[in-house]
């Protein structure tokens, strides 16, 4: 009998989106093939410490008051070197659980945000010479850093909505300056974002002047760099890619928000936004979309999987495309777009993550050795 994989699933986290990355982790989880994969959770706590042995993702879930499709407790086959034992939360000092890395063969990061989608994590893991699900540091710290991910975006001749940066010293030294050059560089209305953040997490739409501040206020309680972009009035579209060397495209999908803009509310309030596949696009557009989306994964040298969101500004299939955002570690639920669009291109869910898993072995296996 061919040995089992022993995948570690790690979980939680340290940002603003853990309880997303829960969600992520609870869909994997029930889906993995148990039969190919012998799984090992491990969840890292708000505080930063990890959680081992035992049902670490129930114990998160219940300590962020968040409700899980959770199987029974004990009804999954427990994982080789955690039957029997009790959950242990463990300090390690900025490295993984002692151990641990010795005995897994791969490992599937579900983190979102900071601490787990910028690198920090796939640093750990290159460390510990473990493969790993999706971009490595470079891509990953690029793609988090929305400031520095639509620099290369520029580079790399794609186009972006206007913009500027802001850090606190500046903000701090001089309001009123970066007032007069959001109205005459950008115009009302918007958008104000951290720099390094996801979900839509802390940023705000504003319509006039007035309502400038408050939003960079907001914006600077999640990160000492922010963006200032134009608004866009059009529709948002997203793509899904998979891949190596040899990226693919899904077919693109359409948010239609279900408010004004597609915030924190919209998109994890179930039956606010909702999801059109495949997005009503003629040939042409879709074939571009699905272009820029391969080469915004390109761009950033990521590996695995992304998620590439867009928008589509002006009337028709005539209108201008802007590229918005890159996400290595996209929502990863049953009912997250990025699973959702490549189900409707013919990969379903745990075919998937066997996919993301092979991808994984690969990447690790074209790494030189010392």
């Amino acid at each position: 009998m061919k040995k089992k994989l022993r995948v570690g699933v790690i979980f939680g986290g340290r940002s603003g989106e853990h309880e997303v990355s829960l969600a992520s982790a609870a869909s994997v989880l029930a889906a993995i093939d148990r039969r190919r994969y012998e799984v090992v959770p491990m969840g890292i706590a708000k505080d930063g410490h990890w959680l081992v042995g035992g049902d670490p993702l129930r114990a998160l879930a219940d300590a962020a008051g968040v409700r899980l499709a959770l199987p029974p407790a004990g009804a999954a086959p427990p994982a080789r070197g955690s039957s029997g034992t009790a959950l242990a939360r463990v300090a390690t000092a900025g490295g993984l659980p002692a151990g641990v890395a010795s005995t897994l063969d791969v490992v599937f990061p579900l983190l979102h945000g900071p601490y787990g989608e910028d690198g920090t994590v796939q640093g750990l893991l290159e460390l510990a010479d473990l493969p790993y699900v999706g971009a490595g540091v470079l891509a990953s710290a690029v793609g988090m850093d929305k400031a520095t991910m639509k620099a290369v975006f520029r580079a790399h001749g794609l186009p972006v909505v206007p913009y500027l940066v802001v850090v606190r010293h500046e903000w701090a030294a001089g309001a009123d300056g970066l007032a007069r050059r959001v109205a005459g560089e950008l115009g009302f209305p918007c958008f104000v974002k951290p720099s390094n953040l996801g979900s839509s997490v802390g940023i705000s739409k504003v319509r006039g002047a007035g309502e400038l501040a408050p939003a960079v206020e907001a914006a600077f309680a999640h990160d000492r760099k922010i963006l200032v972009e134009r608004g866009v009035t059009g529709r948002e579209v997203e793509v899904s890619v998979l891949g190596n060397d040899h990226p693919e495209a899904s077919v693109p999908g359409e948010i239609l928000p279900g408010k004004e803009w597609y915030d924190y509310e919209a998109k994890y309030t179930e039956g606010i936004a909702k999801l059109v596949i495949p997005a009503p696009l003629g040939p042409e557009l879709t074939a571009e979309f699905r272009r820029l989306a391969v080469a915004a994964f390109r761009a950033v040298d990521a590996a695995g999987l992304a998620r590439v969101d867009f928008f589509l500004e002006g009337p028709g299939d005539d209108g201008r495309i802007w590229v918005n955002e890159i996400n290595t570690i996209p929502g990863f639920t049953r009912f997250s777009a990025y699973p959702r669009l490549w189900e409707a291109s013919g990969l379903p869910y745990a075919r998937l993550v066997d996919r993301l898993i092979e991808l994984a072995l690969e990447h690790h296996a074209e790494k030189p050795r010392g």
